[in-house]
């Protein structure tokens, strides 16, 4: 494990504190997850923006058209 020194806002450090207090973890944990939770993010991003690279317009109409036209569930009640 890497050692990672921050410098934070007081106001950003003392809302971390209470919400990590209010988690029952430490800041320590709750800086660890909320790290973790952006890379998911961005690398999800990053995957999705390379997969519709791989897209042709073609496909998506034909997949498309392929859906029946029926009023949707909602719209019924």
């Amino acid at each position: 494990m890497t050692a990672l020194t921050v410098r934070l806002p007081n106001s950003v450090h003392a809302k971390i504190r209470e919400l990590a207090a209010r988690d029952e973890i430490s800041v320590n944990q709750f800086i660890a997850s909320a790290a973790a939770e952006k890379l998911a993010s961005m690398l999800t991003l990053d995957y999705l923006r390379q997969e519709a690279t791989l897209g042709r317009r073609e496909d998506f109409e034909r997949y498309l058209n392929a859906v029946p036209d029926v009023p949707d569930e909602a719209d019924k009640l």
